[in-house]
């Protein structure tokens, strides 16, 4: 299982808002998202609106309008949003519990391939299906507060406006482990 990057933006989002939500700033803008994760903004419309069929996000209409989580971060699993993102989690698709389709292997049930690729796809399975949204905005917060950062990485390409993007691109990478050259 590989995650896209239509799989790895969904989840950015979907902490981007959890983050923003716990710090009193439910409600982001299209445009401030795709600024601050460097995407195009229809690439992005479309990914925020599979999220808001899916029921994770809702949007308000208007000048301030903008999108929210339409439930609790506790409600919102990361296994589950990667599945409708990206399709089942299986490595090939005769372990797969959502997608299973027999393989071109004679005894499937003494395969060791398939065996080794069962236990692949249940590891990986079983850590996203542990996680809630709740669970990784907190890990993230704790991070910030630990670091000191009085400007979580999520808000400040969104505070600081398109004048100082490179500037706090630069830091955000920082922030991430990521060296800035």
């Amino acid at each position: 299982m590989k995650l896209s990057k239509r799989g790895e933006y969904a989840l950015r989002a979907l902490i981007d808002f959890g983050v923003a939500e716990a710090l009193g700033r439910p409600l982001l803008q299209v445009s401030e998202l795709a600024e601050k994760e460097g995407l195009p903004i229809k690439f992005l419309e479309q990914i925020l609106m599979q999220l808001k069929a899916a029921g994770y996000l809702e949007s308000r209409r208007g000048k301030h309008g903008g999108y929210l989580l339409a439930r609790p971060r506790e409600n919102i699993n990361v296994g589950q949003v990667a599945r409708l993102i990206d399709g089942p989690l299986a490595p090939i698709s005769c372990v797969s519990q959502t997608a299973y389709r027999k393989c071109s292997c004679p005894d499937e049930d003494h395969c060791g391939l398939r065996m080794l690729m069962l236990d692949v796809r249940n590891a990986i399975s079983n850590i996203l299906d542990r996680y809630t949204l709740a669970d990784v905005v907190e890990i993230t917060m704790r991070k910030l507060r630990k670091d000191k950062v009085t400007h979580p990485f999520v808000l400040v390409p969104l505070l600081a406006g398109p004048a100082s993007h490179s500037k706090t691109r630069k830091s955000t990478k920082k922030l991430s482990g990521k060296t800035a050259a």
